[in-house]
């Protein structure tokens, strides 16, 4: 893939590729690795924070942790649809919300974090919200790519070496993947700041600083967490998102599913339940590059039967939410 922003250069794409390899990398490390001074690392930074939406930040793996995990398509009427989608976006089991279909329907990726909180959105608040005209819940049944998979890699800002050497040293994991109540002072300190420094959170979790990295350590280990990053991909030159509700043939699922998880386009792919049975987003510079990523890679793949196409009309959160009015 190319940059095509008039407003990054190449050392702003390897920083945005360094944190998708290692959010918590200092930027003294960074800076070593990407031929740059550690000052010139720390003030891209903060402009990419101020002019790209940057944000680093820890995320709940719901595939690992064995949690539910699904995408909803809300037909709303047109009056509420606004108001729908910012009630979803604060909530903190909800990410990746865009209004579609024209702003009459929203597109939101939650995770809820027990049945119980599953029950109370799907069976209770959203059915009784007048607004809602019809409700379709896509379960996600296995990640293709997303997730700790960053879409920045793609564009092969950085070497392999240079990804290697970003890389962290993780322990191997000390059983199953799982956040204990202990650990939610913690996690929620890095869900507000991925970044945040061992003293910060020593100081929000009470736990001394030593308990707070061998915990933090086995986390990440594990998968319970990690660390992901978002930007608004119109700062790189690809405005346009949409989703791609395909139907593969039964037999042809997984390698439909392989192939998309290594096309340029492809931010994020699942394996769902319902009437389609995987589900895409896809990136790209505008409407003509849609047309060409429709009729020219994803057309030509074998066991592909049908795809139904939501452009994104605004995106309203990806992993944190600011209302801005």
């Amino acid at each position: 893939m190319k940059m095509e922003s008039h407003s990054l250069d190449s050392l702003d794409l390897q920083l945005l590729a360094a944190l998708e390899v290692n959010g918590r990398a200092s930027f003294s490390r960074i800076g070593e690795v990407l031929d740059a001074s550690d000052q010139t690392i720390a003030r891209r930074y903060r402009r990419l924070c101020a002019e790209a939406g940057l944000r680093v930040v820890a995320v709940r793996d719901a595939q690992r942790l064995g949690q539910d995990h699904w995408m909803l398509r809300l037909r709303c009427t047109p009056d509420g649809v606004e108001a729908i989608a910012d009630a979803l976006a604060k909530r903190p089991d909800t990410a990746w919300i865009g209004l579609a279909s024209g702003g009459t329907e929203v597109v939101c990726m939650t995770r809820p974090r027990s049945p119980g909180d599953r029950d109370d959105l799907l069976l209770g608040k959203l059915p009784r919200t007048p607004s809602i005209l019809e409700i379709r819940a896509h379960q996600l049944i296995h990640r293709f790519f997303g997730g700790p998979d960053g879409w920045t890699r793609k564009f092969a800002a950085l070497t392999g070496d240079q990804v290697a050497a970003l890389r962290p040293e993780r322990p191997a994991a000390d059983g199953p993947a799982r956040i204990d109540p202990e650990d939610e002072p913690l996690v929620a300190a890095l869900e507000r700041d991925g970044r945040a420094t061992y003293p910060e959170l020593q100081r929000a979790t009470g736990r001394s600083e030593s308990a707070v990295k061998r915990r933090l350590s086995a986390l990440l280990a594990s998968g319970a967490v990690y660390i992901d990053v978002e930007y608004h991909s119109e700062i790189l030159g690809y405005p346009l998102a949409a989703s791609l509700w395909i139907t593969a043939a039964p037999a042809a699922l997984h390698s439909v599913g392989q192939a998309l998880a290594a096309h340029d386009e492809v931010a994020f792919a699942s394996a769902t339940a319902g009437p389609s049975n995987i589900v895409v987003t896809a990136v790209v510079p505008d409407t003509a590059g849609l047309y060409a990523y429709l009729s020219g890679p994803l057309g030509r793949l074998d066991g592909v039967r049908s795809v139904e196409t939501t452009p994104f009309l605004r995106r309203v959160k990806q992993l944190t939410y600011t209302r801005l009015r």
